[in-house]
């Protein structure tokens, strides 16, 4: 096979549907990875709308099932080669920490951080032998600012910045780049079906249910402004395609200005104008 091949995870939906069909696109032979292959309806029809279809193979996967990974271990060695790592998979986890479980932050972990541990792995082998790869993480603005009511994926991806940060230290040397794309708001399904709230932050006796409504209410209010999912497919696509990425992307609306103030404005000046806009 003379096509580059890609692997993107979380493919059924938002930012991985989308990067799916703009790397196949691009020329790509694109495996594209999701828990349910019964949710595939949209990307193959869209698929087949652009005539691309021939670009994709989907597969069935599991980020955090050791069985299902190494199934796509066994599918990759057949094919020889991965040049773009897409890992995409994941949900947003949201509730106060008093009133979440621990169970729900392993497994907020197990999809957003373990999960891409286990699948870049997987591809690695690949990519050292061949002395050259891209693995593309998608991160979050949430990824360097933390936003109260979301801990658990607040900490996932704080924790995959600092992974990719060393494992981009590591593969260098081999030709292989890591980068990390870091998306601020946009109109796709994780701040809806894809949002899961602990259970005892919905309830009106919680101590903290005015301030998780204030929350939502915060993030509903502003989601007119929500930028498209394509761009970050583009962008994402524009990465694979880049001989030497840089490490950070941050992309939306507004992000690198939040970025930079983050950086520049003391802690203590910081939160407090956060607390003012979140309890107008």
């Amino acid at each position: 096979m003379n096509q580059p091949i890609a692997i993107v995870t979380g493919a059924s939906s938002g930012f991985g549907l989308l990067t799916t069909l703009e790397l196949a696109k691009a020329g790509f032979q694109v495996i594209a990875t999701m828990r349910n292959k019964a949710k595939a309806d949209e990307l193959l029809k869209e698929a087949q709308r652009l005539t691309i279809q021939s670009n994709l193979i989907v597969h069935e996967l599991d980020v955090t099932s050791e069985a299902s990974i190494e199934k796509l271990a066994a599918r990759i060695k057949s094919i020889g080669r991965v040049d773009v790592l897409v890992n995409n998979a994941g949900y947003a986890a949201a509730g106060f920490v008093e009133e979440i479980t621990m169970e729900e932050y392993r497994k907020q972990f197990d999809t957003n951080f373990f999960g891409v541990i286990a699948v870049t792995k997987t591809v690695l082998p690949f990519m050292r032998s061949q002395g050259k790869g891209i693995i593309i993480n998608v991160s979050s603005i949430s990824g360097k600012i933390a936003f109260p009511g979301l801990s658990p994926y607040v900490a996932s991806k704080h924790a995959l910045e600092g992974w990719s940060e060393s494992l981009r230290l590591e593969l260098l040397p081999f030709g292989i780049a890591v980068t990390l794309i870091e998306p601020g708001s946009y109109k796709t399904n994780i701040w809806s079906s894809g949002k899961q709230v602990t259970t005892l932050s919905l309830q009106t006796d919680s101590p903290y249910y005015k301030y998780m409504k204030s929350i939502e209410d915060y993030i509903s209010s502003g989601e007119e402004q929500f930028g498209n999912p394509k761009d970050v497919a583009e962008k994402i696509a524009s990465i694979a395609l880049d001989d030497r990425p840089g490490l950070r992307h941050p992309i939306g609306k507004g992000v690198r200005t939040t970025l930079l103030l983050r950086n520049l404005i003391p802690w203590k000046l910081w939160e407090k104008i956060f607390i003012k806009k979140l309890h107008r």
